[in-house]
């Protein structure tokens, strides 16, 4: 080997820390694993599936408790100290909230999946659950474009084909087209955008970005600032912030109910967090261009979230999940105020510390509405708002919950949880100068209280006809658990997810 060729093969020379992937990796393996079993299990024991999941998504979120000691990098070049693959707090957090949150998805599937009228093929359906999980494990930790678009995809394609598992239905297929179509639309701009960023930076690690793009020649401003902004859109996108929201209403009904709660939190967490990831780490210097823009969609989406939101109230023959489709994009909106803030703020951390506090409260709480719904959709197939009619004459338990968890979502008491974060939201627009943003906000707040209650009142209005019973099978019943004992304890401390959140920082 030639002097000149060492020294090159040494810097592609990359370390592997096996502990720090081990999260996203045992996810993926178990996913494997779980595809492999069911070309022998027996179609009687195929439940077994499911619990495996179940076990190796649990698994994975205890592998975060050793990774808590300290910062770990890994795929690193070593003669430029610039990783691919970082397990940080924020890193940490974000990964304990997608795991969590596929955990209870999965609760929720193995219920699902004994009910359906279809038989849908189990090991398909675990397989591509486990993989979406995998890549949105992997997408927070990700530190360079190329790895957080792979993961972004990861994340997104399995989620296209367990929208449309079900096999023959129409509504399925045509909410897993739309879902596709719009997503591969979205990234190919965002590719387009990277490719951009990289022509004016040559690398595509994001501390380097950072540091690169601030010294870009003149020439080239305008294209990185156009790269900047397309870059943006693929995870825009996976919020479902506006305009790029259209695909999520007929997506959550289509979708198989338990599809639909992953999507509403794990997929606004891996776009949550690729947002945060491009615009505080690669391109802070470019906060004058996505941070107006940011400003802007917050509240559009808000506005557009809880209007929509508003409308199916005013129907009540709507369906309650098409309801819950709409709420998630409002709360998107509040989840893209603290971004935003960041770019005018001093301590842009602080901002940030904010949106993840929230996430993790809309994340339990909102996963406890599914759960919920879930409940009533095995008896009411149709999900519409007005089989929730007097739900506390055969069920106060579930009624008192569903209850607890849309006045957690509306923020107010006893969901004090919901109400904090709402309050550490607006603080952060306040205190970096958004005061036009904190407005619309307390008026979308206000929007949003309406339909919340009028659904919170429907639960103990008098039924008409008999009583239905709603029986709890132990899968569901665990979910529903998990959250109310959550959202419940959070109410009671809310500063634990604050403290919490507040170290989930770079």
């Amino acid at each position: 080997m030639s002097s000149l060729a060492q020294p090159l093969a040494a810097s592609l020379v990359q370390s592997v820390d096996w502990l720090a992937i081990a999260p996203p990796t045992l996810t993926a393996v178990v996913g494997l694993v779980v595809l492999v079993a069911d070309l022998f299990v027996a179609d009687a024991k195929k439940a077994l599936l499911g619990w495996v999941s179940v076990a190796g998504l649990a698994a994975s979120a205890l592998l975060l408790l050793p990774l808590l000691d300290g910062d770990r990098s890994t795929f690193c070049v070593n003669d430029t100290h610039a990783c691919s693959y970082t397990a940080d707090r924020f890193t940490l957090v974000i990964q304990f909230l997608v795991l969590g949150g596929a955990l209870l998805a999965a609760l929720l599937s193995v219920t699902a999946l004994k009910d359906a009228d279809r038989q849908l093929p189990e090991g398909e359906y675990w397989f591509l659950l486990l993989s979406s999980a995998a890549g949105a494990a992997l997408l927070p930790a990700s530190r360079d474009l190329a790895t957080l678009i792979v993961a972004l995809e990861v994340a997104s394609l399995p989620a296209f084909a367990l929208v449309g598992i079900r096999h023959g239905d129409k509504k399925s297929s045509e909410a897993a087209l739309k879902f596709f179509l719009s997503s591969v639309t979205a990234t190919a701009v965002s590719l387009l955008g990277i490719s951009f960023v990289y022509a004016t930076t040559g690398t595509l690690y994001l501390t380097q970005v950072a540091d690169r793009i601030q010294h870009v020649d003149g020439q080239l401003h305008t294209l990185a600032q156009t790269g900047v902004v397309l870059t943006l859109v693929g995870f825009a996108f996976k919020t479902a912030a506006v305009p790029f929201h259209f695909w999520v209403p007929d997506t959550y009904v289509g979708a198989p109910l338990p599809i639909a709660a992953y999507l509403s939190v794990v997929g606004k967490a891996v776009g949550f967090s690729g947002l945060i990831l491009v615009t505080v780490v690669a391109f802070p210097s470019y906060a004058d261009v996505w941070g107006p823009a940011l400003a802007v969609l917050a509240a559009l989406t808000m506005t557009v979230g809880n209007v929509g939101a508003l409308r199916q109230q005013a129907t009540r023959a709507y369906s309650a999940v098409r309801l819950l489709a709409w709420s998630s994009v409002g709360q998107a909106g509040y989840l893209l105020v603290p971004i935003a803030a960041a770019a005018y703020s001093d301590n842009a951390e602080h901002s940030i510390g904010s949106t993840v506090a929230y996430a993790l409260m809309y994340a339990a709480v909102n996963l406890g509405a599914f759960a919920m719904a879930a409940l009533v959709g095995r008896t009411r197939s149709a999900n519409r708002l007005t089989d929730y009619r007097g739900l506390y004459a055969s069920n106060p338990i579930a009624a008192l919950l569903l209850a607890f968890f849309l006045l957690c979502l509306a923020g107010l008491p006893p969901g004090i949880i919901g109400l904090f974060a709402k309050v550490t939201v607006f603080s952060a627009a306040v205190e970096a100068g958004l005061g036009w943003l904190a407005v619309v906000m307390a008026v979308n707040v206000v929007i949003a209280l309406f339909y919340y209650l009028q659904w919170t009142a429907l639960l103990f209005r008098a039924p008409e006809g008999e009583p239905v019973k709603h029986r709890l099978p132990a899968p569901l019943t665990a979910a529903i658990t998990l959250t109310g004992v959550l959202g419940i304890a959070l109410s009671g401390a809310p500063q634990l997810v604050l403290r919490f959140a507040g170290t989930a920082l770079f």
